[in-house]
Order: structure tokens, then sequence, then C-alpha cells
């Protein structure tokens, strides 16, 4: 009996009507990437473990797919090696590459490879699958799609406002209201620094990031556990409870940070980037709880929520000094952003946002009476082509009934025939689909009528 067939856990199945929509995401978010002059590349879905091992931290070297050496990978390796079972040990001599777990490292390796070819400050775009070993869950895959654009060769903030710009103008084009949230990762190091705990930022952010679920007086007391003094955390409670507008909130917390040369810096850069967008779609809010990877970015950061569905970020990222350092090219500044395309597309599905244009693929079929009719037929449809208009023949000269239930499986909104009578007149029947109205048209009319 043959096995039934499956797919690995956390990968996806995408049928044309999925893939349909996955385009529209993914061309609505190219063509504003070239609106602003990104290009885009591609690197291989295998790097070198050199490459990816100590990018993520251990937990994330743990996430890494590895690939088993071609041939007789096992060798080279002892029986005593074998009996140890140190898996770690075992991987780095059975395995030389692995799938990349994002599309950051790669682009950092990309760069240091390509320097001399490059024209800085270099703004790529980048759509590929990344790969991670994680436990299959809701909204978690094995195999996901990252949308990144990013900066490289440029200190200058304005790189900061036009991403900005970017992610309003993709959900603006996607009817999506979101919520765009900013931070500076120097701000968070001021606030460890006035407050004499820079080793306890960490814990910081990750109690004051449940103020909203726990309430001031757990986030003080989860503090007081991570081991700040009490002293301490009334000094954070001003930035804690931090109300108001942008500008009031950046007011206080140059007041907080008056004895912090960094976190006055990090106040300066946000109320730059801030007094740029001020005409945007989207609301954007400063938030001192946002703190993406902490120990990667180095400036601004942000991350993008939906308004109108629950759902965790669908957009984030920041400014980083040195992308390239870990391959040896130091103080090549960046700043990028992610969409999260598989979250994006749940979101778009929550909220019915499907333009229904993006969704149909042929728009004219042209209906299958017999060879001698097929070759009327197809000059035709070469030059309903030929216009843009998507067209297809049915292959086989079959019932009408089969031809139209096509038709109306496929949700093609127009059909065409073409019998004696048409063709004596050199003309076609064309046929609304929706409405049932039938037409007696030339070619030329019948391209017109389509676009």
């Amino acid at each position: 009996m043959a096995n039934k067939p499956s797919i690995p856990k956390g990968t996806r199945d995408f049928g044309p009507v999925e893939m349909a929509k996955r385009n529209y995401i993914f061309n609505t978010i190219r063509s504003v990437y070239e609106l602003y002059g990104f290009q885009q590349i591609e690197t291989p879905a295998q790097e070198t473990l050199q490459t990816l091992m100590g990018k993520y931290g251990e937990e994330g070297d743990k996430l890494l797919f590895k690939i088993l050496n071609s041939g007789d990978y096992l060798s080279k390796i002892e029986d005593s090696e074998l009996t140890e079972r140190n898996t770690l040990r075992l991987a780095s001599k059975i395995c030389e590459k692995g799938l990349r777990y994002d599309l950051t490292v790669p682009f950092a390796r990309y760069v240091v490879m390509h320097r001399e070819e490059l024209q800085l400050p270099f703004k790529r775009y980048q759509v590929q699958p990344v790969w991670r070993a994680d436990r299959p869950q809701k909204g978690r895959y094995r195999e996901f799609y990252q949308f990144d654009g990013d900066v490289v060769g440029s200190d200058s903030l304005l790189n900061e406002v036009e991403l900005m710009q970017i992610v309003d103008t993709v959900f603006t084009r996607f009817g999506v209201r979101v919520q765009i949230k900013i931070n500076n990762r120097k701000i968070l190091t001021g606030i460890a620094e006035v407050i004499g705990a820079a080793d306890k930022i960490v814990d910081i952010t990750v109690a004051i990031d449940k103020l909203d679920k726990i309430g001031i007086d757990n986030v003080n007391a989860e503090l007081r556990e991570d081991g700040l003094t009490d002293e301490q955390i009334e000094k954070l409670q001003p930035i804690i409870m931090l109300e108001g507008t942008n500008e009031q909130k950046l007011e206080t917390i140059a007041q907080v940070l008056a004895s912090s040369e960094t976190g006055l810096k990090g106040v300066e850069e946000t109320r730059y980037i801030l007094s740029f967008l001020t005409s945007l779609n989207n609301e954007i809010q400063l938030d001192l709880t946002l703190a993406r990877g902490l120990s990667y970015y180095t400036g601004a950061i942000f991350e993008v929520k939906a308004l109108d569905t629950p759902m965790g970020s669908i957009s984030g990222g920041g400014r980083y000094d040195n992308l390239t350092g870990i391959f040896g090219m130091p103080g090549l500044s960046g700043v990028g952003i992610s969409f999260g395309v598989d979250r994006i597309y749940d979101v778009l599905n929550a909220l019915d946002l499907y333009p229904k244009d993006s969704l149909q693929t042929t728009q004219v079929l042209f209906i299958n009476f017999g060879e001698k009719e097929t070759a009327y037929c197809l000059p035709i449809i070469a030059k309903v082509r030929q216009a843009g208009i998507r067209a297809e023949i049915f292959p086989d000269s079959t019932k009408m009934k089969k031809q139209m239930s096509y038709a109306n499986a496929k949700q093609i909104p127009f059909v065409v025939l073409a019998g004696d009578n048409e063709m004596a007149e050199g003309k076609v029947t064309l046929k609304n689909m929706e409405t049932g109205e039938q037409t007696l048209v030339s070619p030329e009319e019948l391209i017109a009528k389509l676009s």
C-alpha cells in the first residue's frame, strides 16, 4: 500500500488563490521599495555554517537547519565520537552548510564580498524564504518569507525617515490601519545609566513591557525581583508612567536623562526623525517599552502593529552601526526594516482587504467547439493577449456545461463563443458570466470591452 503523501511540519502548500493573495502582498511592497530607489538582490538558500553560527546567540544556533555533507559524511568520525553523542560537536564535523536563518546575516556577508561593486549608500530589498528548526505552532512556521529593506553605508537619519514613510505607504495601500512605534537604543542605554543599573536593561524593558497587562504595582514588584533597588525603581517611575504627546514625552525623557550624553543623543535623534513624520496616514508613537534586539540595534528601533485585528508585530527594524563587523569590515552603518509577509497575509484575510482584481487570473475563456472554431479563435486570442488581457481557450472540445463549469470554478468573468454564425460575420459572442448578458462584437470591440 502506497504511503500517504505529506509535508514536513511547519511548512505549507499554497494553492492558486493563496498565491494570488501573496503575490499581491509581494508586488505591493516591491513597488513601494522601488519608488524609493531600492534594488533587489537574492542570496543562496544555503550558507556556510561559518557564516551562520554564532550570529543569533546560543538559542539561534540550535534552531539552524544544518545540511549533511555529501558522500560518506561519517568516514572521518571515530566510533568514540558517535558513542559520546555530542550533537553540536558531531554536526561541526559532518555539516559544512545550513539553511539561512534570516536575510540580515546573509546580506552582511553579501556586502563584504561585493563591497567593490556596490555604490554606497546601497539600498537593497530582498524577499526570500528563511528556515528555523522551531517548534511549529499557530503563526510560527519552520519555513516562512521575510521581505527586508536596508540602507548601508550612510549615517543619515533621513534613511530612518524614509523607511517609516515606506512602512506608512505600504500599509496605506493595503488599507490596514497601523500604529508605528518608535524608540531609540541610546535612550534605553541612557535610562540604565542614570538609574545605575546598566546590566539590568533587559530586565527593565521586559518588566515595563507588561505594564498594560499587569499594572504598575506588579511591574515594580517584578523589577524588585530582578534585583533593582527601591531607589532605582523610584527613578524609573516617570519613564514607566510616561504619557502625553511625542514631544511631551521627549521633554520628560530629556530631563530624566540630563546626566547621560548617550541618552540625550537618543532623544535628539528621535526628535529629528519624528519632526519629518507629522504627515503620515498612520499613527506614530514614541514607546519607551519598545526594546527590539537589544544586543543588535544601536540607534532608532521601530515596530508596527495592526489596529483592527489582534496580531503581533507585522513589521519592524532599526539602526545597526556595525552590520559587517562580524565579517571583518567594521564601521559600516546601516538601517533596515522587515515586513512579516505571513502575518500581513493573515491580517488582510481577517479584514477581507484583498482587491477582487488581485485574485482573478484569467479574464476571458474562449469556448472550444472543435478544430475549425479553434483555428478561428486562436488569432483573436493572440490579439487579446497582446493587449495585455489574460485569456485562455479550453483545451478540449467537450460539453458546453463542463467548459462553463470550469469558467465558474475559476471565477472567470467573461467567456467567448464562436460558432458558424459568428465566424460568418467575422465576430464573436461575449458573455458576461455574472449577468448572463451576451453581445456580438468584433475582435477590436472585444478588446475594448475587456480592457
